[in-house]
């Protein structure tokens, strides 16, 4: 019998649990998706919903307190909440409004940033780059970039007041949405731009505020578009900053010479109110004529002058000096100097003009090359000195030349350098004067007759006397002739024995004979030999009186120390 009543018993429960489980199927209800329930219970820290299961769900009252909600609920409202879990370990349905609230948010910000449409939100706090926006319990993250169209020192008055805001960017693996506060006011400014923009039109002159000055232009106020007025469109004349000719809050009167509905930009100008002088007056200038101007400007790579109002032209620092080529221009001419120019080459289509101020100057080219020729002989103070020679300014001239360190002395030496000082006044003679290249070779040797001259009329194997002037570990330096020129006899050439050869047996003065062994007239180059000297005058004894070993008298006639003695005079 027992067996009988659990049997039927287990039968029952079998069929609860089916027709249990075939209610819930029906229902269709799923974990993580939103459901509407009835509101049975409102509790002092619960609030219980009836979803239709076997057990109602429990939601702590202060996620209904935080949205404010707790004052619009009654017991039998429905409301929408998230199931979380069907039965949790404790056999508890788990419910969220919160999060049913952030889901149904979510799906919306979804929807506007698909479809670019604008969503209603509350700034609650400051964070690192931006701010923290609510949008329906959803939190947004603002940029500080995207609040407003210009950075705002104080925005206390924005937060905690609903905004509208567009969906900019949307991340659903990281669940990050990005808001923009700046994109609606945009629109709002361009639509108002676009009705602005529409009733104007290139060539219209219009009256505006200037707004803002800059370097480069001015931006101008046309009835709550913003124009640009750029620099080169305030003056027919060069001007340096708009701030010489305009001011914060000044009414002027402008024209627009274009208008870009896409970027929704207008350019405006001033010049172009009144006709371009440039056009009226560049017809009375002729190239090559000389005329009266005034500097206006100097730069880098030249001068600005003016010929009259709206007419100016640039001096290229070439066109400044016919001497100083390397010099800043600023040096030669300086601004609201009177000067007189002349006109190179005018351009009406670039509105360009190229002046020269060095063509109203004296060239002291022609008058050098006029009045000097090669050969002359001037002063002058060395200006600088380089490793290859000096440069000098040519005095009563505005000229200078060069002296290269061969034409210092004939020796043609670079430590003849060493000699000389800046500001040095010296004496000097023109050597070449090459008025293409504008440059002029001078020379101080020159001054003075060449000492090699002594050679011009010897040949190889000639006899010289020389006298020593010292003596070196290499040999001696001996002077030759009336202008002393200083020749090297090497070591090997001072005598035929070795141990004759010693340069410290010869003393400053000593009067010698030596032959001549090289001679290359052009290219200045002579050597001299005693021993080679020592050696002919050996071979035209033993010629004359035979050897001693083939019987002749030569040993007794012919002492090598007597022919030592005999050199020196």
């Amino acid at each position: 019998m027992e067996e009988i009543i659990k049997q039927n018993k287990s039968k029952s429960h079998q069929e609860f649990e089916k027709l249990l489980s075939e209610d819930l199927g029906n229902r269709k209800f799923k974990e993580g998706e939103i459901t509407t329930g009835t509101i049975e219970e409102i509790g002092k820290k619960f609030v219980f919903i009836d979803l239709g299961l076997k057990s109602s769900g429990a939601i702590p009252i202060e996620e209904f307190k935080l949205t404010k909600e707790i004052d619009n609920i009654e017991v039998g409202s429905k409301i929408d909440v998230l199931l979380e879990k069907i039965e949790n370990k404790n056999g508890e349905i788990v419910v969220s409004r919160e999060k049913a609230k952030r889901t149904k948010s979510w799906k919306k910000m979804e929807k506007a940033f698909e479809n670019k449409e604008e969503v209603k939100g509350v700034i609650i706090s400051r964070c690192k780059g931006g701010f923290v926006v609510n949008v329906d319990s959803c939190l947004c993250f603002l940029p500080a970039s995207q609040l407003d169209m210009r950075p705002l020192k104080n925005f206390d008055h924005l937060m905690r007041v609903p905004q509208t805001f567009e969906c900019v960017k949307l991340d659903k693996k990281r669940g990050n949405i990005v808001l923009s506060r700046r994109a609606v006011i945009e629109k709002i400014r361009n639509k108002d731009k676009n009705k602005i923009i529409s009733k104007l039109k290139e060539g219209d002159v219009v009256q505006g505020i200037v707004k803002n000055l800059t370097d480069w232009g001015v931006f101008i106020d046309l009835n709550g578009v913003d124009a640009l007025l750029h620099i080169t469109d305030i003056s027919w004349s060069r001007i340096n900053k708009p701030s010489e000719l305009l001011s914060l809050g000044q009414s002027i009167k402008v024209k627009i010479i274009k208008i870009e509905p896409v970027k929704l930009k207008i350019s405006v100008s001033i010049k172009h109110l009144t006709e371009d002088p440039y056009t009226k007056i560049i017809n009375k200038y002729k190239i090559g004529e000389k005329y009266s101007a005034i500097v206006t400007k100097v730069q880098d790579y030249g001068c600005f002058a003016k010929l009259e109002e709206g007419l100016e032209g640039l001096i290229h620092q070439s066109e400044l000096s016919w001497t100083k080529k390397n010099i800043h221009p600023g040096k030669i001419l300086s601004t609201s100097q009177k000067i007189e120019v002349e006109l190179l080459e005018k351009d009406t289509e670039k509105r360009r003009l190229s002046l020269s101020y060095k063509n109203t100057l004296v060239n002291p080219w022609n008058k050098f090359t006029k009045d000097h020729k090669v050969g002359d002989k001037f002063e002058g103070l060395i200006k600088n000195i380089t490793d290859y020679g000096l440069f000098v300014s040519i005095k009563d001239t505005e000229l200078d030349g060069l002296i290269h360190y061969k034409d210092l002395s004939w020796s043609e030496k670079e430590s003849e350098l060493e000699k000389y000082k800046k500001n040095q006044a010296i004496k000097f003679k023109i050597l070449e004067i090459n008025r293409e290249n504008e440059k002029i070779r001078l020379g101080i040797k020159q001054l003075n007759d060449d000492p090699f001259d002594f050679f011009v009329n010897k040949n190889l194997s000639d006899i010289v006397t020389v006298a020593v002037h010292s003596s070196t570990q290499n040999g001696i330096y001996v002077n030759v002739g009336k202008k002393n020129l200083s020749i090297l006899i090497k070591k090997s050439q001072l005598a035929k024995e070795p141990e004759n050869q010693r340069p410290s047996r010869f003393v400053r003065g000593d009067k010698l004979d030596a032959i001549i062994t090289e001679l290359d007239k052009e290219k200045r180059k002579v050597s001299l030999s005693i021993k080679a000297l020592e050696e002919k005058q050996t071979k035209e004894a033993v010629k004359k009186y035979g050897s001693k070993d083939s019987g002749g008298v030569l040993g007794d006639i012919f002492n090598f120390s007597s022919l030592k003695k005999k050199t020196k005079k």
